[in-house]
């Protein structure tokens, strides 16, 4: 009777979990394992906001394994070391594991594989964060594709997804190993700041489960106009759970496929939808090939932009939503409450804070990672490089949306900008999202423009003339 070892990463669910239906399926006894080893992600360990989700996708895996008579092993520590002890503790021949493409998981995983089958212990690792291995899609001259359209294209004529896999039966060993409890790893706050947060998710396998089915019968089918109109439930906010892994893509893929079949959505629907699975394939697939984009722009010269010196205190003001432009703040508290922001407010905060206060996108991103309970490497890493027109399938660096223009369009009853700037609620529409200067505003203490729209819109694109210009000269010197 054989024992394996599976070792959950950012999979935290049961069902469509491929190293569990593997380990199950070929082993007596499966040993389930959690390793908390934020070293070994650095420069991006877990923020603040991603541990707590952590703690309680932790909470509701173990729950979900003792209902099927196992449990989760938690250890914290080197991850080789917690391993290899682990199978001398329970005479484990295999260990088993789904694979991550973080630059620095990458090399950690290679190493431990490398050093486990040293040792003699069997190593399977597969594939379950995708619906496509970033290393098998290229464009017919064998380099890697640079455009979404293209890539998702590609795709989509490929065959679907494999169909999900169904939770499996496990038994445990005979005595189980020692473990700690998940709050002793301590990821949650001391202070409790994370009362929104509490108010807002329910994190574990099977409320993302709930969201989704949710979603699928009541949102997709209006997805498409939904998803534009932040102060609308228009979509289905179902990134952290997939995140965390507590829904794989193939899971949403067909659940997607489903509401189709039986007439909750049209084709349109479920294909608007499916492409941002598609973009969330392009992130990691960018992150594959490109692995030092999270700290370094994929067009090189754009690291000879001309930005603001002595910024801290305009990018403190961002931080707390206190920009003076009421779609920016709105944005910018949302997330500071809940952990989470609509994909239109990220695209526009980001945006505001590059183009508008020319503050390096890198300040955006790490504030974001840590404060987004989805906060993603390669997702991250290619929204705000798409923004600031630095990465592969950039936007033109001379789009540079108003925060007025995009209230007047997007929340013309001021619904998401009254929800999170209060302090505006009594203004009327026809002023809410230019605040200034009206009479109703002056009451209130809301704080005026911390940069010129115009003004600002115009050093910018001279920032990106200088570069232009030296690349030009570049070129004639070559």
């Amino acid at each position: 009777m054989s024992t394996a070892i599976v070792w959950f990463h950012r999979d935290l669910r049961l069902a469509d979990h491929p190293a569990l239906h593997r380990a199950a399926k070929e082993h007596t006894h499966v040993v389930p394992v959690y390793v908390s080893a934020p070293h070994e992600e650095a420069p991006w360990a877990p923020g603040a906001a991603s541990r707590w989700w952590l703690h309680w996708s932790l909470v509701a895996l173990d729950e979900s394994l003792i209902a099927r008579g196992s449990r989760l092993i938690v250890r914290a520590g080197d991850s080789l070391t917690v391993l290899r002890a682990l199978v001398r503790d329970t005479g484990a021949s295999a260990v088993y594991w789904n694979r991550r493409y973080e630059p620095a998981i990458v090399a950690r995983d290679r190493m431990i594989e490398e050093a486990l089958c040293v040792d003699g212990t069997q190593v399977n690792h597969c594939a379950s964060t995708l619906l496509v291995e970033p290393s098998t899609l290229c464009k017919a001259d064998g380099t890697p594709y640079q455009v979404f359209t293209p890539f998702w294209r590609a795709i989509r004529r490929r065959e679907p997804p494999r169909a999900p896999l169904a939770a499996p039966k496990l038994r445990g060993p005979s005595r189980w190993p020692e473990h700690q409890p998940v709050d002793t790893l301590r990821l949650r706050p001391r202070v409790r700041w994370d009362v929104g947060l509490e108010n807002a998710w329910q994190p574990g396998e099977a409320r993302a489960h709930a969201r989704l089915q949710r979603f699928c019968e009541n949102g997709l089918a209006d997805y498409p106009h939904g998803r534009d109109f932040p102060g609308l439930d228009g979509i289905s906010r179902l990134s952290p759970h997939l995140h965390f892994g507590e829904l794989s893509p193939s899971q949403i893929w067909h659940a997607v496929g489903a509401a189709t079949s039986r007439g909750a959505a049209s084709e349109d629907a479920a294909e608007s939808y499916l492409r941002q699975l598609g973009w969330r394939e392009f992130a990691h697939y960018t992150l594959h090939h490109w692995p030092h984009t999270p700290v370094a722009p994929l067009q090189a010269k754009f690291s000879r932009y001309p930005w603001r010196q002595d910024y801290g205190e305009l990018l403190r003001d961002w931080q707390r939503g206190r920009t003076g432009y009421p779609m920016v703040d709105a944005g910018m508290r949302e997330l500071w409450t809940t952990g989470w922001m609509h994909n239109r407010a990220r695209m526009l905060t980001a945006s505001f804070l590059v183009k508008n206060c020319r503050i390096p996108w890198l300040e955006g991103a790490r504030w974001f990672w840590d404060t987004l309970v989805d906060a993603n490497l390669a997702n991250n890493t290619l929204g705000w490089q798409w923004t600031a027109g630095c990465g592969t399938d950039a936007a033109p660096y001379f789009r540079i949306f108003s925060p007025v223009r995009q209230g007047e369009q997007f929340d013309g009853d001021g619904a998401y900008v009254r929800r999170w700037v209060p302090e505006l609620a009594p203004i009327p529409n026809r002023a809410l999202h230019k605040p200034w200067g009206s009479a109703a505003s002056s009451k209130t203490n809301y704080p005026a423009p911390r940069v010129d729209f115009a003004a600002s819109r115009t050093e910018a694109l001279a920032g990106w003339q200088e570069i232009r210009a030296a690349d030009q000269t570049t070129a004639e010197n070559d």
